[in-house]
């Protein structure tokens, strides 16, 4: 499923959402600085706010230690009015521009409230400094029928008191766009609190407590250093028996393999993981045949994929649509063609698969063949007639991604990575759907490019004797400019 137009490039959580669809879980998917909250006494505010480090003002956990120059962490408070220690990180259209990536992520700070719908919010806020942070309330569902509800509702804050209201209510966040600014945020007590569970702080018994207290509150949420869930209560409670540290933790596996294929090893400020969290979001619309889908700020589940995002067995082992999702989130725009789309985001999802120690998908085998797919593609390889659009299915099209692994390392793809990133800092956020074949030429052109100089050589008769994608005479000549030596193993030739 593919967006309708340019995504415009206002931050990920104030997106203007567009009409129609946009990536979804299709042929080749299956059916930080995370600064959050402490709870803290009023008197400590102040003193926090001027001389606190960052570990004891926001509790820094071990997702943080992990993300050079990352200071980030979540702690639930207890009790109506408590306040909130905030720490302001860039947003996501920055973060977008510095990973060079095709999509934003989120820079939601969620705060475990509740806010019932029509009824009045307060929110006091004291800044250390000039900048204040941004109070949203509500949840994604892109193809809700009401414009309105389709992603959360954005309210600045000021300096002070603000009383926010919202017709339809839903859990609040904050976003705190700046470079470490600190504020403190305090809710009154009309805003309750959702079932919260918190990686390394909340114990099970705990939250099997609030799921059986906050009966009245139609959203849970399940929160790591790097993660957000957000189900609703009856998603939540069709899998309240599951060991929710192991489930969490294996969130957080999943995103830390999307970040060592993307080269996000902290060395330097364009390889540092995202700030932030990734939100993984409870939807209730979504068109027949989508499974689950990516856009702006989250990655989008219907109740149908409830068995694979919250159970973990599921996760673990099938977990294929959300390993493929936030891969969405990954994908760098520069070599980001119109059929690469649902391409080359699994080699995200093939990364999760080794991390989990699973069988990678190219070895499935079809049951009508008896074939996987190396085995079912290889042959066509420089047969007369072939193109890599066309010839080949969509897990066919993976291979030869993969092929450059075999052949060049398994550094090979968080090297291109880096590379893509000392290179592309400012681009747009990508329309890859636009069919426009000069666009799409030069993406071809430009994998291929950066395959051959991550590598260190000539890989034109890989691309375009081999697996015949579409790069013309032109980039057959821009690809021997590049004056790289012919590769000493023919990489269409390797498999796992």
């Amino acid at each position: 499923m593919r967006p309708a137009r340019t995504p415009s490039t206002a931050p990920a959580a104030r997106p203007a959402v567009p009409p129609l669809p946009r990536y979804g879980a299709g042929p080749a998917s299956d059916a930080s600085d995370g600064s959050a909250f402490r709870a803290v006494n009023r008197r400590t505010i102040l003193g926090a706010l001027a001389g606190a480090s960052a570990a004891t003002l926001l509790g820094a956990g071990s997702a943080a230690a992990r993300q050079s120059g990352n200071e980030a962490g979540t702690r639930a408070g207890h009790g109506s009015g408590d306040t909130l220690l905030i720490k302001a990180f860039p947003d996501a259209e920055k973060e977008r521009m510095r990973l060079a990536r095709a999509l934003r992520s989120s820079d939601f700070i969620p705060t475990g409230r509740y806010a019932p719908a029509g009824e009045p919010v307060s929110v006091t806020v004291r800044p250390a400094g000039g900048r204040v942070p941004t109070l949203h309330i509500g949840t994604f569902d892109y193809y809700n029928t009401q414009t309105a509800l389709q992603e959360p509702r954005a309210t600045p804050l000021r300096p002070g008191r603000n009383t926010v209201g919202d017709v339809h209510g839903g859990p609040v966040y904050l976003s705190f766009a700046g470079e470490g600014e600190r504020a403190a945020v305090t809710f009154g007590p009309g805003t309750p609190r959702m079932a919260v569970f918190e990686l390394g702080r909340t114990d099970e018994a705990d939250f099997q407590r609030q799921l059986d207290e906050k009966t009245g509150i139609p959203w849970v949420e399940l929160i790591t250093d790097q993660a957000i869930l957000t189900l609703t209560r009856e998603g939540a409670l069709l899998y309240r028996g599951e060991d929710h540290t192991r489930l969490m933790e294996l969130f957080d596996t999943v995103i830390d393999s999307h970040a060592r294929i993307s080269g996000l090893d902290g060395r330097g400020r364009a390889n540092r993981p995202k700030a932030g969290r990734y939100h993984f979001n409870e939807v209730g619309v979504v068109p027949s045949g989508v499974g689950a889908y990516a856009w702006h700020g989250y990655n989008g589940f219907p109740r149908a994929y409830m068995d694979r995002l919250c159970t973990v067995s599921g996760l673990g082992m099938r977990g294929w649509g959300l390993y493929h999702e936030l891969g969405h989130l990954h994908q760098q725009g520069a070599y980001q063609a119109d059929q690469l789309t649902e391409v080359t985001v699994n080699i995200y999802s093939l990364a999760a698969q080794r991390t989990l120690g699973q069988t990678s998908n190219l070895l499935t085998v079809d049951p009508k063949t008896g074939l996987n797919h190396y085995q079912s593609a290889l042959p066509k390889l420089g047969t007369s007639g072939i193109g890599y659009e066309k010839t080949f299915g969509a897990y066919e099209k993976l291979i030869p991604l993969r092929q450059l692994e075999l052949a060049f390392g398994e550094d090979f793809w968080p090297r291109l990575h880096r590379l893509v990133r000392s290179e592309h800092q400012h681009d747009a956020p990508v329309d890859d759907y636009t069919h426009d074949p000069v666009v799409n030429a030069r993406q071809y052109l430009a994998l291929a490019s950066y395959a051959g100089r991550t590598a260190g050589y000539d890989l034109t008769d890989f691309f375009v004797h081999k697996w015949a994608l579409p790069i013309d005479s032109a980039g057959v000549a821009a690809l021997a400019a590049l004056g790289l030596p012919k590769p000493p193993v023919d990489p269409s030739t390797l498999t796992d």
